[in-house]
């Protein structure tokens, strides 16, 4: 079983705004996606809507069956940070730098979700001490569509405002809070009438959480993926015409009950300085790799793919390249777990332990995502 390397630059979730803000004529985009159209569009992410999942559930989700479109990948790590940074910034990992859930960076190791120092019970602000901008300081696809004259709108949970991670990778729309379905929906039609040229980005979350604590494919994740075909149905109903409402996800999700608990296992702690990522693809910060990846192989055996920092790099996991500030943050060794694998962490992850669904690797699983359009 070989990983599936992201297709960046011809078909991954980094492709899709560029794609778009070419049809809006933004200067210096491609159309790699084939999504060029309307002046108007809104963008809607569903967390964790793989591709496989989608297909399996069609009778759930009747709406977004319906729709044209295919499967592209998400990029790697498969996570949800990642994920943003991709679709905000419009480029690879190794080009916007959020190289996990969790990483290590000057000194520190970033939950890049939250912002906050990494660890269990920890909730210590960073945005002072790791500055967004900072941290990702490329202009994002939505600066630069901004620029050009196009009305960028995001329409968000309102706790996601001023976020960490909303700073880095999201800058350049005007931010519009949201409660739920109902004032998503409506702050989306709002958005698309609020000008000429219009991108609009909606997000929704909650398809992931029921994910991560049933598992993907549970009856309460069934439930969930009917409201969201609901939501997206409604967004669509709601669209102005000539308006254009693409649909995508920012990673699938398996269910993974193989786990080896990190924190009370001597052989995989032994060497290691510092821990990043998540359960499905572990950053691995070491003393000295060689020893520490014999160690790891041993442990994990074909369970998990595990390269060097160069390997990974030179295989193409983060993209066609990786910027020199970027490659610190790449774990002396990455881990990248197959079939039901989760390296999970007893004590700093205990609420991450339980989880029944995880997500990052290199699996068709987690890598393939929807993209689905149609124009109202």
């Amino acid at each position: 079983m070989d990983p599936l390397v992201p297709r960046y630059g011809g078909g991954s979730l980094a492709d899709v705004v560029p794609s778009l803000l070419s049809g809006l004529g933004v200067p210096g985009m491609v159309d790699v996606l084939g999504l060029a159209g309307p002046p108007r569009v809104c963008v809607l992410l569903v967390d964790g809507l793989g591709w496989r999942l989608l297909r399996e559930h069609e009778a759930d989700a009747p709406f977004l069956a319906s729709l044209a479109g295919s499967a592209i990948t998400a990029g790697f790590p498969s996570t949800t940070a990642t994920s943003l940074a991709a679709l905000g910034t419009g480029v690879p990992t190794g080009e916007h730098g959020l190289v996990g859930y969790s990483f290590a960076d000057g000194g520190e190791v970033l939950n890049a979700l939250r912002w906050s120092r990494y660890g269990a019970g920890s909730h210590v602000d960073l945005r002072d001490v790791l500055v967004p901008e900072d941290v990702q300081p490329r202009r994002t696809a939505f600066e630069v569509a901004a620029d050009a004259g196009v009305a960028v709108r995001l329409v968000l949970p309102r706790d996601q405002k001023g976020s960490g991670l909303t700073r880095a990778v999201l800058r350049g729309g005007r931010f519009q809070g949201v409660l739920g379905f109902g004032d998503l929906v409506a702050r989306v039609a709002e958005a698309l009438r609020s000008a000429e040229r219009v991108l609009c980005y909606a997000y929704h979350a909650d398809l992931d959480a029921l994910g991560h604590v049933y598992g993907p494919g549970s009856e309460a994740w069934r439930w969930q993926l009917r409201f969201v075909d609901r939501l997206a149905a409604a967004v669509a109903d709601g669209l102005p015409a000539g308006a254009a409402l693409v649909v995508t996800a920012d990673h699938g999700m398996v269910a993974a009950d193989d786990r080896v608990d990190f924190d009370t296992d001597d052989v995989l702690r032994d060497g290691v300085r510092l821990l990043g990522g998540e359960a499905r693809v572990r950053h691995v910060y070491t003393e000295a790799a060689e020893a520490v990846r014999a160690r790891w192989a041993e442990r994990l055996g074909d369970r998990a793919w595990i390269a060097s920092r160069a390997e990974a790099v030179e295989a193409g996991w983060f993209g066609p390249r990786v910027d020199a500030h970027v490659l610190p943050r790449i774990g002396d060794l990455v881990v990248a777990a197959k079939g039901s694998l989760a390296v999970v962490r007893s004590t700093v992850e205990p609420g991450l332990t339980t989880f029944v669904g995880h997500h990052g690797s290199l699996t068709e699983e987690e890598q393939h995502i929807p993209i689905l359009n149609t124009i109202g």
